[in-house]
């Protein structure tokens, strides 16, 4: 049976970088925050993957993320083969992220995780309680109703910029996707634990949390340090689960900090 092609955007030539976005959206949210980092001529590859289901990709097949992770897999040797890569993954993707890791090991120079979910189980996070660090009650009042609730629902700083940045990267992939897939994925949501086997993963990493992220928290993403003995640990207080944008300066020198690490270890 032939496998579905992913839909996905590119930037740039030069040593891939995989950015592997959140559940249920799309490539925007990452192509949104990433994007600005990167000069004309940086030499790095930014390629951009919908998630099977998710977006415009197709969703025929998918019944679980183990259906993901071998989906991207294969799409890694599609499009990436055996070169050298770096991957960012944010909230589920950096989920698979790590699952993608365990596969690829000696291939990933590399790895970010923005927002990660760390435990499937929604009802078995530590998160913290919602609390809305900058709210803006008048802006949200001249809001549709409907999109002051999808905003709102993850909103830690209810900025204009920040609505800005909801509307063209969150949302249009929320009103997206293959609804049943998406579906099917829910319903087997989780991969076996625990991801992280074998040696510990010693490539430059960067785990970025937010202070006041209650879709995921950040407590559970401390338990993932020991395995990663090359990473960055930050939680960014005034941020929630789209720190990206509520904390755009910091973010970004978070990513150009790893990018400097990566390309600043010796030759293997």
């Amino acid at each position: 049976m032939t496998v579905p092609a992913l839909n996905v955007l590119e930037h740039g030539s030069g040593l891939p970088l995989l950015a592997l976005h959140g559940f249920p959206v799309d490539h925007r949210l990452m192509s949104g925050c990433l994007e600005p980092l990167f000069g004309p001529d940086e030499p790095i590859r930014r390629i951009y993957p919908d998630l099977p289901g998710l977006g415009a990709s197709p969703g025929d097949g998918i019944s679980s993320t183990r259906d993901v992770v071998d989906r991207v897999d294969a799409f890694i040797d599609e499009s990436i083969g055996d070169e050298p890569f770096l991957l960012v993954g944010e909230s589920y993707g950096g989920y698979l992220s790590r699952a993608l890791v365990q596969r690829r090991r000696a291939q990933v120079l590399g790895l970010a995780l923005i927002c990660p979910m760390v435990v499937a189980d929604a009802s078995a996070r530590r998160i913290p309680a919602r609390a809305v660090r900058r709210p803006d009650p008048e802006l949200i009042a001249r809001l549709d109703p409907v999109e002051a609730v999808e905003f709102t629902d993850i909103a830690v700083v209810e900025s204009a910029e920040a609505l800005e940045r909801f509307r063209t990267e969150v949302a249009p992939g929320l009103a997206a996707g293959d609804a049943d897939a998406i579906a099917r994925i829910r319903a087997d949501y989780g991969l076996e634990e625990p991801i992280e086997r074998g040696d510990p993963f010693a490539a430059p990493t960067l785990i970025i949390a937010g202070r006041q992220d209650w879709i995921v928290g950040y407590r559970d993403q401390w338990r993932l340090v020991e395995r990663y003995p090359s990473a960055t640990f930050a939680v960014l207080d005034v941020a929630g689960h789209n720190l990206q944008f509520e904390r755009p300066e910091l973010f970004g020198a978070l990513l150009r900090d790893w990018l400097d690490r990566v390309a600043g270890e010796p030759p293997s």
